[in-house]
């Protein structure tokens, strides 16, 4: 069964198993379970779409682990004028493991 959901303003296509990272620190601890009940699409061989989500869908889900992705470096630069700037960015992540999916 597969499903596409809306996390933290993203969507993503999931099924059971799979392994996700959010671009976002969710407020659920490490090891526990979190459930994501904004369900765009549901089903294996013909999808059920919602308007704008699938009502008594949800996907559960345990955290894996928490921290920040690999650092991504932004420069900005200006010709003929000695404007340069170098900047860093980490983003806070969470890789959440599907484990069900409920229609």
């Amino acid at each position: 069964m597969k499903a596409i959901i809306k996390v933290a303003g993203k969507q993503y296509i999931v099924k059971e198993g799979d392994t996700i990272t959010v671009e976002k620190n969710l407020e659920t601890a490490v090891g526990k379970k979190v459930e994501i009940n904004e369900v765009l699409a549901v089903g294996s061989d013909n999808l059920k779409f919602g308007s704008p989500f699938v009502k008594g869908a949800k996907v559960i889900g345990e955290v894996l682990k928490k921290g920040k992705d690999e650092k991504v470096t932004v420069f900005k630069f200006k010709k003929r004028k000695r404007y340069h700037r170098t900047r860093g960015h980490r983003q806070e992540i969470t890789e959440v493991k599907i484990t069900k999916i409920e229609q």
